[in-house]
């Protein structure tokens, strides 16, 4: 592998495990706001409990998901300067607004939620978490508007003179339709990821009879928003495949492995390629979905790898703007699998709390831990897939991969530091889940005064 490859992997390796952090961060932040205004409005001690047993949870994943945050803003300079100093004056904005202004919002007011307790007006006390909780989608949305300009970009002009990209309307930036299509997802999955960690916690709980009340209320609360979230998940998602259909078709027809332009357009099931002959050795489908899916008609046009692959050539130039198919077929069946298992787990949680055989049901209490997994297993795939999808281009229809990375790093230099950044991230992983587990496992910290604020101690 060359440093071009290696600047990728590693790309693709410190994004992959920050994002391991982010949404349960996002997730956990508005459950433990849910909760404290519960508190606040009832004075119910039990959801006192609740609030400093999440929000201890919250805590310990939020420094971790900093710490991880951070060399990725350096990997631009170091791995991709023909990147940064191409579309530098562009890309640096939303993620200056964002440490400028998002980060410090959520920092400062988590400090204060810290050590509030007992110093500020209980009313006060509760703004702080939501803004914190505020925050953290303000975090996402700059972060994504940035990605979104890879993606789909908008607003901007090339300078013959410099030869570089130059923003001429941040609003269009900002208003870009790609970054809300992927906001709204990625909150939605971001609260999702958060209910399954406190479903499955809650039932490892209850299927031990510890503190039942607590955790049956953190379980209902979690089931309500996975929910509502999950099919808000599959909704958007839906609206966003057919917004990459109309920007990146060829994208789509790689997560569906259709080589040719078909109209009525079949949902593929099952495929095994031959990428070579540009054609399926088997591909078993739903008949029509596809074109449903994607143009909202029974015999909408799809357009197919070969003939996107012919268009580019023209419009482009010579050279392959076919991703790895299999990487992109797979990767979207997997996601779309965990998201419908997702709304499977907090539909049968829901009916068994509804009949009163939550606590009875050990299948489920035992089952539903290993749900934590699926949202992790949906936002991988689901980043794969949409970062993947897109190559060979690093912005789309503008800058191929290949002319991004730093002319002057060598092979060498790359591997070291993707064999150290792996262990490092390796390292704060297994101390992630190490400390996660062992607090999860605790019991909630008891209230002696249910009627006064007591201090939150971590």
């Amino acid at each position: 592998m060359d440093a071009l490859e290696l600047s990728r992997l590693q790309f693709a390796i410190t994004t992959i495990f920050h994002f391991f952090f982010v949404p349960l961060s996002i997730g956990l932040a508005f459950t433990t706001a849910i909760m404290q205004t519960a508190w606040y409005r009832t004075k119910d001690p039990t959801y006192l409990r609740m609030t400093k047993f999440w929000g201890k949870l919250f805590l310990i994943n939020f420094a971790l998901g900093v710490v991880t945050g951070i060399v990725q803003e350096f990997q631009f300079g170091m791995n991709w300067s023909a990147y940064s100093r191409f579309v530098g004056d562009i890309f640096g904005v939303p993620l200056a607004i964002e440490g400028l202004l998002a980060f410090f919002l959520e920092s400062t007011f988590l400090g204060l939620w810290i050590f509030g307790w007992n110093r500020l007006p209980p009313r006060i006390h509760l703004a702080t978490i939501w803004l914190v909780a505020v925050g953290t989608g303000l975090s996402a949305f700059f972060i994504l508007a940035a990605n979104a300009w890879m993606q789909h970009p908008v607003g901007y002009t090339l300078n013959p003179e410099t030869g570089r990209a130059e923003l001429t309307d941040i609003m269009a930036m900002l208003m870009n339709p790609t970054a809300w299509s992927h906001f709204g997802h990625t909150i939605l999955a971001a609260l999702v990821t958060g209910g399954m960690f406190v479903i499955g916690v809650s039932a490892y709980h209850l299927a031990r009879g510890h503190e039942t009340v607590i955790f049956r209320r953190s379980m209902t609360v979690a089931l309500i928003v996975s929910l509502f979230a999950s099919l808000g998940v599959a909704f958007s998602g839906h609206f966003q495949a057919q917004l990459v259909a109309q920007q990146q078709p060829m994208k789509t027809a790689s997560a569906e492995a259709l080589w040719d332009t078909e109209r009525g357009a079949g949902f593929s099931l099952f495929a095994i390629g031959d990428v070579e002959n540009g054609r399926n050795h088997v591909n078993i489908q739903l008949p029509n979905m596809l074109s449903v899916l994607t143009t909202n008609t029974w015999s909408g046009e799809v357009q197919g790898i070969n003939d996107i692959q012919a268009e580019y050539e023209q419009r482009y130039g010579p050279g392959s703007y076919i991703p790895v198919v299999g990487v992109i077929y797979w990767t979207f069946r997997l996601m779309v699998g965990a998201g419908l298992l997702m709304i499977l787990v907090s539909v049968v949680g829901l009916f068994l709390l509804r009949r009163g055989r939550l606590e009875t049901a050990r299948w489920f209490l035992r089952l539903a831990p290993f749900a934590i997994a699926l949202p992790y297993l949906a936002n991988s795939t689901g980043w794969i897939m949409t970062e993947m999808g897109r190559q060979p281009w690093v912005v789309f229809g503008v800058m191929l991969t290949r002319d991004a990375a730093s002319p002057t790093v060598g092979t060498g230099f790359v591997l070291t530091t993707l064999i150290g950044f792996t262990l490092i991230y390796g390292l704060l992983s297994v101390v992630d889940v190490y400390l996660l587990s062992k607090f999860a496992r605790s019991d909630p910290p008891t209230v002696t005064e249910p009627s006064a604020e007591p201090a939150l101690v971590y």
